[in-house]
């Protein structure tokens, strides 16, 4: 690889955006202008090239992340460009991860999008350097028949709105993408003139230093504001980077004295226009004009040709269609791919510049206790940290790659030569038989050394730690490497050899990964930190063959499907079906097409989507915090006792303030990472949890203070009503959170167990089990205590050995806790949101007169810890059933565009849909509506589709997974007062609510008991027709 071996002359990059924004056609033309005669410039944005799958130019989207290497003057560009829908954000993470910096596309006229938001957060937890592209600037002209002035304000406003973003995620303002969508744009420049705005000097994107770039992507031109400063500095004799600072923002040129000033020297009253405007925006309006209008200056075009002495065919000027015309001006003229690739190569580090600053993400540092480390193998792993920190290219430094995907290729498609001419042997299957049409190839980068073909590496998993040694084999693997590829869209470049940098495809390592890895020529390396989803995989359906026979097939099928498809997740459920879990509608889609027709080429039968729901208990955290009470003294609780009535169990249940659930929740790695002691660890959870985290700060300490903070807000609302009972409150809280004994469901759930109160000492002869605040210690919120000891004054032998037993006991409560809150009651879905006192209390032996009979009564009533288990899971849901249960659902968050006419259609469909309706506004100075609505997930199977066909395809909606909202309807309602008599009906005229429709169609799904009738209307059958 000659032409790559120059480090500082590579640029990895990807393509960002929401769906529809432009990102392919913007590729096309920079693989017409760089791409070495791959596409021919008149076919940029009609062929879509890296859309290469059937799927692909059917739909018009783009399904996955590709890449393809351009050269551009003296430099080589990996250009990765990745999917705007967000059922496939996993590409954009891959895409991410293997790139040093992102060109972010917004389109001009629609704005910021949902999905714009998440490929910005993307960029910023992977430590991308992204430039940004406001693109389709001539729908300002055609479409919106903007002024130049209204447009300049337009695209003020989206760049600020866009650092807005990026300023919110540097301050961790906001938890996730839709809390910052609902926020909606900064309101700094809402209330004033947006003329005026001036740019902060932290804004990470500023057209003035050149990382803004204005085009069209689909007639070919764009400019940054760099090539209009060198324009005009000969003209102005000004020099050109004090130009390039005026031309953007609230300053203003005066003709008479050659002066710039700026918005405050500027009188009132005057008609001045800044800069941007009058110099950048005004002559491009009037070459739109001149070749579009009818009666256009048809000489402004010559004069435009004949002042930058462009080289138009004549041909192409007599053109009768304007806008071929204006095409081929104005790609001639502000040439896109120059423009584009010159902020590319100005703007965004090279490998060597970017892997120092982006090492902290991929390769966190880890805390390493010294007790019994091999010294040398960490200051190998230490070696190879630092050799990936500069990006060492020379042949003698570790080879380190990481895979950020795995995708498969017909095996047709694999080139036939190699890259001296030979040819190569392509069918010799990974997995040891020919029968396979696909090939599975590595999508990888080069982070360190020379990784060559036929080269043997180390494949580590993101749980590998080389300073465990022995322990560590199953997490490490050795392969050998088939052949290397340069990968050129659909096409591969067979290499022999790639240096550090660089993006290749790799074969060979079919059998060894199954999603990502890391690939090292050393045993002593760390792995490369986990990716981070934006998104977790919601949709499920459970798959089988329409002929039984074809289970083989399927299985394999779906091996393969598993290791194409970074995102999909293939399990077996406990009622022994093949559940397929994918991202939404279109990925699922996608991923059967993929199942009948490549892996497993079997015809397939698709359930239903399984839905996910929750069980919770109605009322507000803190009344039921009022009523929580030691059970000696109150009759709120439920009592159990074992079969052999040696153990009662008494179990209250409150509900926990939301702020506090959503925590707890969206922690679930950190929380499994901080309470299994894994802390300091090579943790894949822990690495992409600390992407958001500050650095000086610990992971424990982060997320003390997210809890604190979330009864805080809790304690914050309350104040407002009544100071003196949110003072009760937060003491009140404070002494619960230091009483933490687990978390569940799967030990870091969202509930809570609570150790039973130091009041409630045992009495008589029996002992309370008292548990020990586990998770609390865990989180730094109480000192470590000494609460499982046994006390002092254990009299007699018999108590102590009683003491003793309970402290044993311990694991069977937290157990029973743990199968309560993953079953609950109402269709044994796991519970969200509910905080358990237990309190256990274990009674003396009753006295036997023969030990054999002793024995016989403990083998009849089973393992005692058994029971005891069994006595707290049937207490906890039995608790959860006297309080009021309620359902939880998950909620899509979605986003409409629609035109005013089809505004009711649109409506109908989300009231059929039982969606809430946020926000609705008509988009500035465009003739559509925007709406931000709530849809549950159990009701957005086939919207869609039903919104098409009620807006003839007009209106258009994307969905993002945004959190658990309870309920409010009684599942167990019966019509009791006359008024309810009279609304509802009485007896079996009741229709059952949607709460009671969603638990009876999940218990049918697990086939557990519904109460319903089996004969609805007793009246006789008839079987014959009536003749009349």
């Amino acid at each position: 690889m000659g032409d790559f071996d120059d480090t500082q002359n590579i640029r990895n990059m990807c393509i960002l955006a929401h769906v529809d924004h432009g990102k392919t056609t913007l590729a096309d033309h920079l693989i017409a202008a760089t791409g070495g005669g791959l596409l021919h410039p008149k076919l940029a944005g009609k062929l879509r090239f890296m859309d290469f799958l059937d799927e692909e130019q059917r739909r018009a989207i783009t399904m996955k992340s590709s890449s393809i290497a351009l050269h551009y003057k003296d430099y080589s560009v990996n250009l990765i460009d990745s999917p705007g829908h967000m059922d496939f954000c996993s590409e954009v993470s891959t895409a991410a991860r293997l790139s040093d910096g992102g060109l972010v596309l917004v389109d001009a006229v629609e704005g910021v999008h949902i999905q714009t938001h998440a490929v910005l957060r993307q960029a910023w937890i992977e430590k991308l350097t992204p430039c940004l592209v406001l693109n389709k600037i001539d729908r300002l002209i055609c479409e919106l028949k903007m002024s130049p002035m209204e447009a300049y304000n337009r695209l003020v406003k989206i760049v600020h709105e866009v650092n807005g973003i990026m300023s919110a995620y540097k301050s961790e303002k906001y938890l996730s993408d839709v809390d910052s969508i609902r926020v909606g744009p900064s309101g700094e420049g809402e209330g004033e003139n947006l003329e005026f705005i001036e740019d902060d000097e932290e804004d990470t994107f500023q057209p003035q230093k050149g990382n803004v770039a204005f085009a069209c992507a689909l007639d070919g031109w764009g400019f940054t504001v760099h090539e209009f400063a060198e324009f005009y500095a000969t003209k102005l004799g000004a020099s050109s980077a004090a130009l390039q600072k005026a031309l953007w923002g609230p300053r203003y040129f005066h003709p008479k004295t050659k002066m710039i000033t700026v918005k405050k020297f500027v009188d009132a009253g005057s008609r001045e226009r800044p800069m941007f405007v009058q110099f950048v925006l005004e002559p491009l309006w009037q070459v739109y004009q001149s070749a579009l209008e009818p009666d256009g200056n048809k000489g402004l075009l010559e004069k435009v040709i004949k002042s930058f002495n462009l080289n138009v065919p004549p041909r192409e000027l007599l053109n009768k269609d304007p806008k071929a015309v204006l095409q081929s001006v104005m790609s001639r003229w502000l040439p896109l791919s120059d423009a584009i690739l010159s902020m590319v190569v100005k703007c965004m580090p090279d490998p060597i510049a970017a892997q120092s600053f982006r090492i902290s993400r991929l390769i966190p540092k880890r805390e390493v206790l010294l007790d019994g480390v091999d010294s040398s193998v960490l200051a190998e792993a230490d070696h190879v940290r630092m050799s990936i920190e500069v990006c060492d290219s020379s042949p003698e430094a570790p080879c380190v790659a990481f895979v950020a995907k795995m995708f498969a290729i017909p095996m047709k498609l694999l080139p036939q030569r190699g890259s001296n001419g030979e040819i190569l042997n392509n069918f010799s299957d990974e997995y040891g038989n020919s029968e396979s049409d696909e090939c599975f190839l590595a999508f990888a980068r080069i982070f360190s050394g020379v990784l060559c073909s036929g080269q043997k590496v180390f494949v580590l998993s993101a749980l590998y730690d080389p300073l465990k040694g022995e322990s560590m084999q199953k997490h490490v693997q050795v392969a050998e490497l088939h052949s290397l590829y340069l990968m050129m869209g659909q096409g591969l470049k067979p290499v022999a050899s790639a240096k550090a940098g660089n993006v290749v495809a790799i074969r060979g390592l079919g059998q060894h990964i199954l999603k990502s890895a890391t690939l090292s020529s050393t045993r002593n390396c760390w792995p490369f930190s986990s990716m981070a989803f934006q998104v977790a995989p919601t949709l499920r359906v459970a798959i089988e063959p329409s002929d039984p026979a074809d289970t083989g097939a399927l299985m394999k099928g779906l091996r393969l499907l598993n290791r194409a498809d970074p995102f999909v997740e293939v399990t077996v459920s406990s009622r022994g079906e093949h559940v397929l879990a994918a991202a939404g509608e279109v990925h699922l889609e996608r991923c059967i097409k993929d199942l009948k027709e490549r892996f497993a080429k079997v015809s397939l039968e698709v359930s239903p989507p399984l839905v996910s729901y929750k069980e919770t208990i109605e009322g507000v955290a803190s009344d039921m915090l009022d009523n929580l009470k030691s059970s000696t003294r109150s009759s709120d609780y439920v009592e159990k006792m074992t079969p052999n009535g040696r153990c009662v169990v008494r179990v209250q249940v409150m509900k926990l303030p939301s702020a506090l659930t959503m925590v707890l929740d969206k922690s679930t790695d950190l929380l499994g990472d901080i309470i299994g002691g894994k802390l300091g660890q090579s943790t894949s959870n822990l690495e992409t949890e600390r992407s958001n985290i500050v650095h000086d700060e610990s992971p424990i300490e982060v997320l003390r203070k997210r809890i604190m903070g979330a009864v805080e807000s809790d304690i914050l609302s309350l104040s407002k009503k009544d100071k003196d009972r949110a003072e009760k409150y937060k003491l009140k809280w404070q002494k619960f959170l230091k009483r933490i004994w687990a978390l569940g469901p799967r030990q870091v759930g969202p509930n809570i167990l609570f150790t039973p109160d130091s009041k409630s000492l045992s009495n008589g002869s029996s002992v309370l089990i008292r548990g020990s605040p586990h998770v609390s210690e865990r989180l730094g919120l109480v000192e470590c205590s000494g609460n499982g000891e046994m006390p002092a004054d254990t009299s007699s032998e018999e108590l102590s050995a009683l003491y003793r037993e309970a402290e044993s006991l311990q694991n069977s409560v937290v157990s029973g806790f743990q199968l309560a809150t993953a079953a609950g009651p109402l269709c044994d879905e796991p519970m969200w949101g509910l905080a358990f006192v237990i309190e256990a209390c274990i009674n003396p032996l009753a006295e036997q007169p023969d030990d054999s009979e002793s024995n016989q009564q403990s083998e009849q009533y089973a393992i005692f810890t058994g029971q005891v288990m069994t006595a707290v899971k049937d207490a906890c849901r039995a608790a959860v059933l006297q309080k009021k249960p309620r359902l939880v659902e998950a909620l899509y968050f979605c986003e409409l565009n629609t035109p005013p006419e089809y505004l009711g259609s649109m409506y109908a469909v989300l009231n059929q849909k039982r969606a809430q309706v946020l926000n609705e506004e008509m988009q500035e100075g465009f003739a559509l509506f925007s709406v931000q609505a709530y849809v549950p997930v159990s009701e957005s199977f086939g919207f869609a589709e039903d919104l098409r066909r009620k807006t003839a395809g007009a209106a258009s909606a994307l969905l993002v997974m945004s959190h658990w909202e309870e309920l409010s309807e009684d599942p167990f309602f019966v019509p009791k007062t006359e008024e309810e008599i009279e609304e509802f009906g009485d007896g079996s005229s009741v229709l059952p609510n949607t709460a009671r429709k969603l638990i009876d169609a999940v218990r049918r799904r697990k086939g557990l008991p519904v109460e319903e009738k089996v004969v609805q209307f007793a009246t006789k059958q008839r079987t014959r027709a009536r003749k009349v």
